[in-house]
Protein backbone atom coordinates (compact mmCIF):
# COMPACT_ATOMS: atom_id res chain seq x y z
CA UNK A 1 0.00 0.00 0.00
CA UNK A 2 1.22 3.50 -1.09
CA UNK A 3 2.07 5.26 2.41
CA UNK A 4 -0.46 3.41 4.07
CA UNK A 5 -0.95 5.29 7.27
CA UNK A 6 -0.42 8.80 5.57
CA UNK A 7 -3.23 7.61 2.69
CA UNK A 8 -5.69 6.72 5.74
CA UNK A 9 -5.77 9.44 7.66
CA UNK A 10 -5.83 11.98 3.62
CA UNK A 11 -8.83 10.23 3.59
CA UNK A 12 -10.31 11.59 7.05
CA UNK A 13 -8.57 14.99 6.09
CA UNK A 14 -8.72 15.32 2.70
CA UNK A 15 -7.65 19.42 3.12
CA UNK A 16 -3.88 17.80 3.42
CA UNK A 17 -3.89 16.08 0.01
CA UNK A 18 -0.78 17.44 -1.50
CA UNK A 19 0.49 18.77 1.63
CA UNK A 20 3.80 17.41 3.40
CA UNK A 21 2.68 14.99 6.42
CA UNK A 22 3.85 12.85 8.99
CA UNK A 23 2.48 9.90 10.75
CA UNK A 24 3.86 9.12 13.89
CA UNK A 25 4.75 10.25 18.12
CA UNK A 26 2.01 9.67 20.58
CA UNK A 27 -0.46 7.26 20.06
CA UNK A 28 -3.80 9.35 20.44
CA UNK A 29 -7.25 8.13 19.28
CA UNK A 30 -8.67 11.65 18.74
CA UNK A 31 -6.45 14.23 17.06
CA UNK A 32 -6.30 17.51 18.79
CA UNK A 33 -7.44 19.31 15.47
CA UNK A 34 -10.53 18.25 16.23
CA UNK A 35 -10.93 20.29 18.94
CA UNK A 36 -10.73 23.26 16.08
CA UNK A 37 -13.56 21.38 14.47
CA UNK A 38 -16.31 24.12 13.45
CA UNK A 39 -20.37 24.09 15.02
CA UNK A 40 -21.58 21.50 12.88
CA UNK A 41 -19.25 20.69 10.34
CA UNK A 42 -17.18 17.90 9.04
CA UNK A 43 -13.18 16.67 9.52
CA UNK A 44 -12.91 18.26 5.85
CA UNK A 45 -13.72 21.60 7.52
CA UNK A 46 -10.58 22.10 10.23
CA UNK A 47 -8.44 24.53 8.79
CA UNK A 48 -4.88 23.39 8.10
CA UNK A 49 -3.57 25.76 10.29
CA UNK A 50 -5.38 23.83 13.16
CA UNK A 51 -2.73 21.00 12.82
CA UNK A 52 -0.13 20.44 14.82
CA UNK A 53 3.33 21.29 13.03
CA UNK A 54 6.54 19.00 12.98
CA UNK A 55 8.91 22.26 13.52
CA UNK A 56 6.74 22.39 17.31
CA UNK A 57 7.47 18.43 18.39
CA UNK A 58 9.49 17.59 20.88
CA UNK A 59 10.05 14.37 22.11
CA UNK A 60 11.64 10.60 20.71
CA UNK A 61 9.07 9.65 18.73
CA UNK A 62 9.81 8.56 15.06
CA UNK A 63 8.07 8.43 11.90
CA UNK A 64 5.89 5.45 11.02
CA UNK A 65 5.36 6.97 7.69
CA UNK A 66 5.00 9.87 5.48
CA UNK A 67 3.21 11.72 2.29
CA UNK A 68 5.44 11.53 -0.83
CA UNK A 69 5.71 15.62 -0.71
CA UNK A 70 7.22 15.36 2.79
CA UNK A 71 9.99 12.41 1.69
CA UNK A 72 10.74 14.80 -1.36
CA UNK A 73 12.46 16.54 1.86
CA UNK A 74 14.43 13.40 2.99
CA UNK A 75 12.05 12.69 5.25
CA UNK A 76 11.22 8.58 6.08
CA UNK A 77 9.76 5.90 7.97
CA UNK A 78 11.43 5.22 11.18
CA UNK A 79 13.67 8.31 11.23
CA UNK A 80 13.36 10.50 14.81
CA UNK A 81 11.11 13.14 14.43
CA UNK A 82 13.18 16.04 15.99
CA UNK A 83 15.70 14.74 12.90
CA UNK A 84 12.57 15.01 10.43
CA UNK A 85 11.85 18.60 12.20
CA UNK A 86 15.12 19.82 10.73
CA UNK A 87 14.34 18.68 6.75
CA UNK A 88 10.98 19.81 6.83
CA UNK A 89 9.75 21.93 9.82
CA UNK A 90 6.33 23.13 8.22
CA UNK A 91 5.46 19.19 7.44
CA UNK A 92 1.99 18.26 9.37
CA UNK A 93 2.15 15.54 12.05
CA UNK A 94 -0.67 13.15 13.14
CA UNK A 95 -0.75 10.74 15.07
CA UNK A 96 -1.33 6.93 14.41
CA UNK A 97 -4.62 5.59 14.71
CA UNK A 98 -4.06 1.98 14.66
CA UNK A 99 -7.86 1.04 14.88
CA UNK A 100 -8.27 3.15 11.50
CA UNK A 101 -5.35 1.22 10.09
CA UNK A 102 -6.38 -2.45 10.59
CA UNK A 103 -9.98 -1.23 9.87
CA UNK A 104 -8.35 -0.65 5.73
CA UNK A 105 -6.09 -3.72 6.28
CA UNK A 106 -8.49 -5.76 6.98
CA UNK A 107 -10.53 -4.48 4.20
CA UNK A 108 -7.69 -4.11 1.03
CA UNK A 109 -6.65 -7.94 2.34
CA UNK A 110 -10.19 -9.15 1.68
CA UNK A 111 -10.34 -7.31 -1.69
CA UNK A 112 -7.47 -9.25 -2.78
CA UNK A 113 -8.57 -12.65 -1.68
CA UNK A 114 -11.51 -12.67 -3.41
CA UNK A 115 -9.51 -12.08 -6.68
CA UNK A 116 -6.47 -13.91 -6.34
CA UNK A 117 -7.29 -16.18 -2.89
CA UNK A 118 -3.59 -17.61 -2.66
CA UNK A 119 -2.05 -14.74 -0.40
CA UNK A 120 0.56 -14.38 2.16
CA UNK A 121 -0.14 -11.72 4.82
CA UNK A 122 3.08 -9.47 5.47
CA UNK A 123 1.83 -7.18 8.21
CA UNK A 124 -0.72 -4.41 7.87
CA UNK A 125 -0.16 -2.71 4.42
CA UNK A 126 2.40 -5.64 2.45
CA UNK A 127 0.95 -8.96 1.11
CA UNK A 128 2.35 -11.24 -1.57
CA UNK A 129 0.13 -12.97 -4.09
CA UNK A 130 0.52 -16.08 -6.22
CA UNK A 131 -0.97 -15.28 -9.52
CA UNK A 132 0.09 -18.59 -10.86
CA UNK A 133 -3.45 -20.51 -10.98
CA UNK A 134 -5.53 -17.38 -11.10
CA UNK A 135 -7.78 -17.23 -14.56
CA UNK A 136 -6.30 -14.35 -16.30
CA UNK A 137 -3.17 -14.30 -13.81
CA UNK A 138 -0.50 -14.67 -16.72
CA UNK A 139 -2.51 -11.95 -19.23
CA UNK A 140 0.26 -9.67 -20.05
CA UNK A 141 2.57 -10.96 -17.62
CA UNK A 142 0.43 -10.04 -14.62
CA UNK A 143 -0.43 -6.73 -15.48
CA UNK A 144 -4.14 -7.62 -16.04
CA UNK A 145 -5.00 -8.71 -12.79
CA UNK A 146 -2.58 -6.39 -11.44
CA UNK A 147 -4.49 -3.66 -12.61
CA UNK A 148 -8.01 -5.66 -11.65
CA UNK A 149 -6.61 -5.17 -7.94
CA UNK A 150 -5.68 -2.09 -7.94
CA UNK A 151 -8.89 -0.62 -9.08
CA UNK A 152 -10.77 -2.67 -6.79
CA UNK A 153 -9.39 -1.41 -3.94
CA UNK A 154 -9.49 2.08 -5.23
CA UNK A 155 -12.84 1.52 -5.93
CA UNK A 156 -13.52 0.09 -2.30
CA UNK A 157 -11.29 1.88 -0.05
CA UNK A 158 -10.34 5.33 -2.24
CA UNK A 159 -6.44 3.92 -1.40
CA UNK A 160 -3.81 3.07 -3.69
CA UNK A 161 -1.12 0.63 -3.77
CA UNK A 162 1.89 -0.54 -6.02
CA UNK A 163 2.45 -3.76 -7.08
CA UNK A 164 5.61 -5.78 -8.27
CA UNK A 165 5.04 -9.20 -10.36
CA UNK A 166 7.82 -11.21 -10.66
CA UNK A 167 8.76 -14.98 -10.98
CA UNK A 168 9.63 -14.96 -7.25
CA UNK A 169 8.94 -13.39 -4.01
CA UNK A 170 12.06 -11.75 -3.85
CA UNK A 171 11.93 -9.82 -7.18
CA UNK A 172 8.10 -8.78 -6.88
CA UNK A 173 9.46 -7.18 -3.39
CA UNK A 174 12.36 -4.97 -5.23
CA UNK A 175 9.91 -4.25 -8.01
CA UNK A 176 7.14 -3.12 -6.05
CA UNK A 177 9.47 -0.21 -5.06
CA UNK A 178 9.99 0.45 -8.81
CA UNK A 179 7.15 2.85 -9.55
CA UNK A 180 5.62 3.95 -6.45
CA UNK A 181 2.68 5.53 -6.05
CA UNK A 182 -0.02 3.52 -7.62
CA UNK A 183 2.37 2.05 -9.84
CA UNK A 184 2.53 -1.52 -11.55
CA UNK A 185 6.21 -3.28 -12.59
CA UNK A 186 6.64 -6.27 -14.49
CA UNK A 187 10.18 -8.06 -13.99
CA UNK A 188 10.78 -10.97 -15.99
CA UNK A 189 13.49 -13.84 -14.96
CA UNK A 190 15.64 -12.18 -18.25
CA UNK A 191 15.53 -8.69 -16.75
CA UNK A 192 17.79 -9.30 -13.80
CA UNK A 193 20.87 -8.13 -15.35
CA UNK A 194 19.21 -4.56 -16.69
CA UNK A 195 16.85 -4.00 -13.74
CA UNK A 196 18.17 -5.55 -10.80
CA UNK A 197 21.74 -5.49 -10.47
CA UNK A 198 22.52 -1.57 -10.97
CA UNK A 199 20.46 -1.54 -7.55
CA UNK A 200 22.09 -1.30 -4.23
CA UNK A 201 22.98 -4.43 -2.34
CA UNK A 202 20.36 -2.55 0.46
CA UNK A 203 17.39 -3.23 -1.36
CA UNK A 204 17.49 -6.85 -1.26
CA UNK A 205 14.83 -7.66 1.68
CA UNK A 206 17.36 -9.24 4.24
CA UNK A 207 20.85 -7.49 3.78
CA UNK A 208 20.55 -5.34 7.00
CA UNK A 209 22.46 -2.04 7.35
CA UNK A 210 25.54 -3.74 9.12
CA UNK A 211 25.56 -6.20 6.32
CA UNK A 212 25.60 -3.77 3.49
CA UNK A 213 28.03 -2.02 5.39
CA UNK A 214 30.66 -5.00 5.31
CA UNK A 215 29.88 -5.47 2.11
CA UNK A 216 30.66 -1.43 1.16
CA UNK A 217 34.18 -2.21 3.04
CA UNK A 218 35.10 -5.04 0.74
CA UNK A 219 33.89 -2.69 -2.44
CA UNK A 220 30.83 -3.84 -3.21
CA UNK A 221 27.84 -1.75 -3.52
CA UNK A 222 25.49 -3.50 -6.14
CA UNK A 223 23.76 -6.17 -6.43
CA UNK A 224 25.47 -7.01 -10.35
CA UNK A 225 29.02 -6.51 -7.90
CA UNK A 226 27.59 -9.11 -5.23
CA UNK A 227 26.78 -11.60 -8.32
CA UNK A 228 30.29 -11.17 -9.49
CA UNK A 229 31.43 -12.25 -6.10
CA UNK A 230 32.45 -16.11 -5.90
CA UNK A 231 30.03 -18.17 -3.44
CA UNK A 232 33.10 -19.08 -2.03
CA UNK A 233 34.23 -15.89 -1.34
CA UNK A 234 31.14 -14.56 -0.10
CA UNK A 235 30.66 -17.94 2.63
CA UNK A 236 34.41 -17.29 3.94
CA UNK A 237 33.19 -13.60 4.78
CA UNK A 238 29.69 -14.28 5.75
CA UNK A 239 29.94 -17.79 6.86
CA UNK A 240 28.45 -20.85 5.14
CA UNK A 241 24.24 -20.04 5.62
CA UNK A 242 24.32 -16.42 4.74
CA UNK A 243 27.13 -16.47 1.66
CA UNK A 244 25.58 -18.74 0.07
CA UNK A 245 22.07 -16.80 0.69
CA UNK A 246 23.81 -14.09 -1.06
CA UNK A 247 25.15 -15.92 -3.95
CA UNK A 248 20.86 -16.71 -4.89
CA UNK A 249 19.81 -13.56 -4.15
CA UNK A 250 22.05 -12.01 -6.37
CA UNK A 251 21.14 -13.89 -9.04
CA UNK A 252 17.41 -13.11 -8.34
CA UNK A 253 16.83 -16.78 -7.02
CA UNK A 254 14.44 -17.32 -4.40
CA UNK A 255 11.72 -20.71 -3.91
CA UNK A 256 10.10 -19.80 -1.28
CA UNK A 257 5.88 -20.49 -1.90
CA UNK A 258 3.49 -18.10 -1.04
CA UNK A 259 2.40 -19.09 2.29
CA UNK A 260 -1.35 -18.69 3.46
CA UNK A 261 -1.15 -19.27 7.51
CA UNK A 262 1.96 -18.47 9.71
CA UNK A 263 1.69 -18.68 13.25
CA UNK A 264 2.71 -16.07 15.09
CA UNK A 265 5.91 -16.20 17.58
CA UNK A 266 5.52 -13.87 20.12
CA UNK A 267 3.66 -10.71 20.40
CA UNK A 268 4.85 -7.92 21.79
CA UNK A 269 4.76 -3.98 22.69
CA UNK A 270 6.93 -1.46 23.79
CA UNK A 271 7.25 2.44 23.78
CA UNK A 272 10.19 4.81 23.70
CA UNK A 273 9.49 7.91 26.73
CA UNK A 274 9.40 11.40 25.77
CA UNK A 275 12.07 11.57 28.62
CA UNK A 276 14.05 9.53 30.15
CA UNK A 277 12.43 7.78 33.33
CA UNK A 278 13.53 6.02 36.37
CA UNK A 279 12.33 3.28 38.72
CA UNK A 280 12.59 5.00 41.39
CA UNK A 281 11.98 9.44 40.84
CA UNK A 282 9.08 8.19 38.12
CA UNK A 283 7.70 5.21 39.60
CA UNK A 284 4.23 5.81 39.65
CA UNK A 285 4.44 6.77 35.77
CA UNK A 286 6.20 3.91 34.68
CA UNK A 287 3.66 1.63 36.62
CA UNK A 288 1.07 2.92 34.63
CA UNK A 289 3.00 2.34 31.37
CA UNK A 290 3.68 -1.15 32.42
CA UNK A 291 0.15 -1.67 32.87
CA UNK A 292 -1.04 -0.26 29.83
CA UNK A 293 1.85 -2.58 27.72
CA UNK A 294 0.56 -5.61 29.52
CA UNK A 295 -3.37 -4.44 28.94
CA UNK A 296 -2.61 -3.95 25.26
CA UNK A 297 -0.30 -7.05 24.82
CA UNK A 298 -3.57 -8.80 26.59
CA UNK A 299 -6.31 -6.94 24.35
CA UNK A 300 -4.00 -8.33 21.12
CA UNK A 301 -3.60 -12.06 22.25
CA UNK A 302 -7.37 -12.55 22.53
CA UNK A 303 -8.26 -10.42 19.07
CA UNK A 304 -6.02 -12.98 17.61
CA UNK A 305 -7.31 -15.66 19.27
CA UNK A 306 -3.80 -16.89 21.09
CA UNK A 307 -2.25 -17.52 24.41
CA UNK A 308 0.75 -17.83 25.41
CA UNK A 309 3.25 -18.89 28.75
CA UNK A 310 6.53 -16.65 28.31
CA UNK A 311 6.10 -13.50 29.53
CA UNK A 312 9.46 -11.20 29.23
CA UNK A 313 10.27 -7.97 29.34
CA UNK A 314 12.84 -5.15 27.08
CA UNK A 315 14.42 -2.19 28.65
CA UNK A 316 16.50 0.34 26.70
CA UNK A 317 18.55 2.51 29.67
CA UNK A 318 19.89 5.94 28.34
CA UNK A 319 23.00 4.91 27.50
CA UNK A 320 21.02 2.74 24.63
CA UNK A 321 22.08 -0.80 26.42
CA UNK A 322 19.51 -3.13 26.14
CA UNK A 323 18.56 -5.78 28.88
CA UNK A 324 15.77 -8.31 28.11
CA UNK A 325 14.44 -11.14 30.68
CA UNK A 326 11.49 -13.63 30.60
CA UNK A 327 9.87 -16.56 32.93
CA UNK A 328 7.77 -19.43 31.42
CA UNK A 329 4.57 -19.78 33.34
CA UNK A 330 2.48 -23.35 34.30
CA UNK A 331 0.01 -22.43 32.23
CA UNK A 332 -1.21 -20.16 28.94
CA UNK A 333 -2.68 -17.36 29.84
CA UNK A 334 -4.16 -13.77 27.67
CA UNK A 335 -4.97 -12.45 31.19
CA UNK A 336 -3.39 -8.32 31.91
CA UNK A 337 -3.08 -9.05 35.17
CA UNK A 338 -1.07 -12.49 34.97
CA UNK A 339 0.97 -10.54 32.54
CA UNK A 340 1.86 -7.46 34.35
CA UNK A 341 2.35 -9.88 37.55
CA UNK A 342 4.65 -12.15 35.55
CA UNK A 343 6.43 -9.39 33.88
CA UNK A 344 7.14 -7.18 37.27
CA UNK A 345 8.86 -10.80 38.37
CA UNK A 346 11.49 -10.10 35.18
CA UNK A 347 11.80 -6.78 36.52
CA UNK A 348 13.18 -7.99 39.68
CA UNK A 349 16.27 -9.51 37.64
CA UNK A 350 17.56 -6.91 35.91
CA UNK A 351 19.23 -3.78 37.40
CA UNK A 352 17.77 -0.20 37.43
CA UNK A 353 19.97 2.47 38.70
CA UNK A 354 20.06 4.04 35.39
CA UNK A 355 17.53 5.97 33.73
CA UNK A 356 15.21 4.27 30.74
CA UNK A 357 14.45 5.33 27.53
CA UNK A 358 11.86 2.62 26.64
CA UNK A 359 9.72 -0.58 27.93
CA UNK A 360 8.46 -3.38 26.58
CA UNK A 361 6.36 -6.40 27.22
CA UNK A 362 6.55 -9.64 25.17
CA UNK A 363 4.32 -12.76 25.31
CA UNK A 364 5.99 -15.53 23.42
CA UNK A 365 5.20 -19.56 23.27
CA UNK A 366 1.97 -19.28 21.96
CA UNK A 367 -0.96 -21.19 21.23
CA UNK A 368 -4.28 -21.32 19.80
CA UNK A 369 -6.69 -20.74 22.40
CA UNK A 370 -8.78 -23.70 23.11
CA UNK A 371 -6.33 -25.98 21.35
CA UNK A 372 -5.58 -28.78 23.31
CA UNK A 373 -2.07 -27.74 23.71
CA UNK A 374 -3.54 -24.39 25.59
CA UNK A 375 -6.07 -26.47 27.27
CA UNK A 376 -3.51 -28.90 28.83
CA UNK A 377 -3.03 -29.23 32.33
CA UNK A 378 0.08 -27.68 34.25
CA UNK A 379 3.41 -29.45 34.09
CA UNK A 380 4.57 -30.41 37.27
CA UNK A 381 7.86 -29.41 36.46
CA UNK A 382 7.71 -26.14 35.55
CA UNK A 383 5.19 -25.08 38.35
CA UNK A 384 8.27 -23.20 40.24
CA UNK A 385 8.39 -20.63 37.24
CA UNK A 386 4.70 -19.29 38.22
CA UNK A 387 3.75 -16.13 39.57
CA UNK A 388 2.43 -16.58 42.95
CA UNK A 389 -1.03 -15.36 42.49
CA UNK A 390 -0.42 -13.07 45.89
CA UNK A 391 2.90 -11.84 44.92
CA UNK A 392 3.34 -7.93 44.51
CA UNK A 393 6.44 -8.23 41.56
CA UNK A 394 6.30 -4.90 40.07
CA UNK A 395 8.76 -2.96 41.12
CA UNK A 396 6.96 0.28 39.44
Amino acid sequence: MDAFYASVELLRYPQLKGLPVVIGGGRRSVDEAIRHLPPGGTLADIPVDAFARLKDYVGRGVITTATYPARQFGVGSAMGLMKAAKLCPQAILLPVDFEEIRKYSRGFKSIITEIAPLMEDRGVDEVYIDFTEVPGGQREGGRTLARLIQKSIFQATGLTCSIGVAPNKLIAKMASEFNKPNGISVVYQDDIETRIWPLPCRKVNGIGPKADEKLKRLGIETIGQLAACERGWLVDHFGKSTGAWMHEVAWGRDDRPVVTESEPVSMSRETTFERDLHAVRDRAELGEIFTRLCEKVAEDLRRKGYVGKTIGIKLRYDDFRIATRDQTIDRFTDDAKTIRRTGGLCLKRVPLERPLRLLGVRVGALARAGSPEALAPAGGAQRSAAAPESATASLF
